[in-house]
């Protein structure tokens, strides 16, 4: 597919910051941080940080089971923890996937790690 002239601007900025972590602004105003993970003709792809509010709503697969004991055997680890190996490890995710279209994008901005 042809890329239309209009979106060469911020897709060269896209490619030129991959694998940065960037601030993107769409054309609805709002801002999305994140780590530039791939890129295409149309659309930009996104690891955003998952926040501490975030983590909480997010469900392990060990929040599931019958008896409580999600973390691995009974007695042993600690809830939300595990070890690797024994059913039920699980590791918190940090970031989740966004996929945002190029034509959404208005403006994008190296930002700094911390």
């Amino acid at each position: 597919m042809k890329m239309n002239n209009d979106y060469n601007h911020i897709y060269d900025l896209c490619k030129k910051h991959m694998h940065s972590y960037v601030l993107a602004e769409t054309t609805d105003g709002s801002q999305v941080d994140g780590i530039i993970t791939g890129l295409d003709d149309e659309y930009v792809y996104f690891a955003v940080p998952i926040g501490a509010e975030e983590h909480q709503n997010m469900s392990s697969p060990d929040d599931q089971r019958q008896f409580g004991y999600g973390f691995g055997y009974p007695g042993y680890g600690f809830p939300g923890y595990g070890f690797g190996g024994y059913p039920g490890f699980y590791r918190p995710r940090r970031f989740r996937r966004l996929v945002l279209p190029l034509a959404a994008l208005t403006a994008l901005s190296i930002l700094p790690w911390y």
